[in-house]
Formats: C-alpha cells, sequence, structure tokens
C-alpha cells in the first residue's frame, strides 16, 4: 500500500469520528418534528446513511430556501452528513440564513462538536460564545458551555474554561450522564477562587458600594452584505488568518462580519490597521454595547 493512500485512509477515519461525534448528541428538537420524511431520514442513517442522505437531497431540492421547514431538513443534512466539511457548511447555514429559527442553536451545538473533533479550539470557543451571546435562553446553553471550556482549557485559558465549566455544570440538570462528563472537568477548578472587592479598601465615609459604569466595547467591521455565500467567505478567510471573526445581523437583514471585542477604541484602530493591510478594503472601527 502506497504512503499516499495510507495518508487518506487515516484523513477518512478522522472525518468518521468528527461525524460520529455529531451522532452521539442526544436529539435536539428532531422528536418534536412532524416531518415524516426527515424522521424518517434520520432513522434510516443508523443503518443506511447513504440512502439517509439522498432521501435528504431530493427534500433540499423539493422546497424553497424560503419555506418554514427548510432550515430544519438543512440541519437534519448536517447532522448527517459523509464529511465533517459537508456538515460544517450546512449547519453554518443554518446559523448564518436563519439565525432566528428554532434551529439555530442547535446548529451551533453541533459545530462546537465538530470543531472540537478536528482539533480546532478556536473555532469551538467561537460557536460556543455566539450561542452563549446570541440565545441566552437556550436550553443547550449548557452544552455550548462545555464544549466551549474544554476549548479553553485546550489553549490553556483556564480563567476562561472554568465559569464555563461551571456554568454547564449549573445547567445539567437531570441529565447524570452530562452531569458527570462535565464534572470530570470541573475538578480542575475546583482551587479557582474569584477575588472579591475587598471593604476595607472604600475610603472611610463611604457607605455606600460606588457602581461600576458599564464600559463599551469596539470592534471592527469588514463587511455589510446580503448575500450568506459571501458571509462564509469572509468567515473562512478571517479564521485562517487568526482574526476571531463573528457574523451580526441587523433589521434591515444585513450580514454584518465583525473581528474582536476590545475594550479600548485604541486596540480596534490597531486591529483595523492589520485587517486593512491583510484585506483590503475599508474595514471601520464600530462601538458595541
Amino acid at each position: 500500500m502506497s504512503v499516499g493512500r495510507a495518508d487518506g485512509r487515516a484523513v477518512g477515519r478522522m472525518v468518521v469520528l468528527a461525524i460520529v461525534a455529531l451522532s452521539v448528541c442526544p436529539p435536539v428538537r428532531l422528536s418534536a418534528q412532524t416531518d415524516t420524511v426527515r424522521v424518517a431520514a434520520l432513522r434510516v442513517a443508523q443503518t443506511r446513511p447513504d440512502s439517509a442522505r439522498a432521501m435528504v437531497r431530493r427534500l433540499l431540492a423539493s422546497l424553497s430556501p424560503q419555506d418554514s421547514v427548510y432550515p430544519g431538513v438543512l440541519f437534519t443534512a448536517g447532522r448527517i452528513a459523509a464529511d465533517a466539511a459537508t456538515a460544517a457548511t450546512n449547519l453554518q447555514r443554518v446559523v448564518v440564513e436563519y439565525g432566528r429559527s428554532v434551529w439555530a442553536d442547535s446548529a451551533l451545538v453541533l459545530l462546537t462538536q465538530l470543531y472540537f473533533a478536528q482539533g480546532d479550539p478556536a473555532a469551538t470557543v467561537q460557536a460556543a460564545e455566539r450561542l452563549r451571546l446570541d440565545y441566552p435562553d437556550s436550553p443547550l446553553r449548557a452544552r455550548a458551555a462545555f464544549w466551549g471550556a474544554r476549548a479553553y482549557f485546550d489553549l490553556k485559558d483556564d480563567a476562561r474554561g472554568c465559569p464555563l465549566i461551571r456554568e454547564a455544570l449549573d445547567g445539567a440538570g437531570a441529565d447524570v450522564e452530562f452531569k458527570n462528563q462535565v464534572s470530570f472537568y470541573a475538578s480542575r477548578c475546583a482551587s479557582a477562587t474569584v477575588a472579591a472587592p475587598a471593604a476595607a479598601s472604600a475610603p472611610a465615609g463611604d457607605s455606600q458600594a460606588r457602581p461600576t459604569p458599564s464600559a463599551a466595547t469596539y470592534a471592527v467591521q469588514v463587511l455589510a452584505v446580503k448575500s450568506a455565500a459571501q458571509v462564509d467567505e469572509m468567515l473562512t478567510r478571517l479564521k485562517v488568518m487568526g482574526f476571531d471573526a463573528r457574523v451580526v445581523r441587523d433589521t434591515s437583514g444585513l450580514f454584518k462580519v465583525r473581528v474582536g471585542r476590545y475594550a479600548t477604541h485604541d486596540e480596534a484602530a490597531q486591529a483595523q490597521r492589520r485587517l486593512k493591510t491583510r484585506l483590503g478594503g475599508q474595514p471601520f472601527v464600530v462601538e458595541e454595547p
């Protein structure tokens, strides 16, 4: 056997492992759907995945992207995809194009698992944090926090990982298996303490604590378009360059690609200059609440 063929099979096994990581996720909302084709495809995928994918492809081809059930079918396509790249593309489309659908947070959770299985902690963190910020009331928040915490640990950033592990533990509820998984990683945070403000440090005569004003953050906007394809392309370019990019959708329907969350305008301006040098165009600093 040639070395090239052996390497190819090794990569194939890695892709299979990534897809398995998706399949072990508990069913999220699919059991509540009434669409028999999608439910049937998931059932068939357990023994005949190629047939299931063909069913979903035919269903997508028969639907308009404006159809209310389209994002659910797209989510299913991502969940049973044959390879990691196709899975990621379909799940990203759910998040970017159908961010207000009931499937968006589910897609983000699967993306965190997929990115983690691929050994990409930066992308894992980005997906987990996006779910936590954009869908604060999601019942899947604890699972996103768990994968985000593990990614932070891989990045040697326990200061950010431990709060997420505690959040995951608090949100585990009655799921004993998930709670056991979280508890295993929570042990590394047992000695972590959060420093509380010392009352003795307040000047004499100050009977009330002074509220800390909420500070605005800054980001750099590099794109504002209505095309999801352009958004995906830009996100990929920024990720390859090592920038922390995300998508913000405004009321007009524009997808705005932004980079970073900077504490000061000067920090954002430095990033803006780097982006202009590497990307061109007219990136600019925006203030965010």
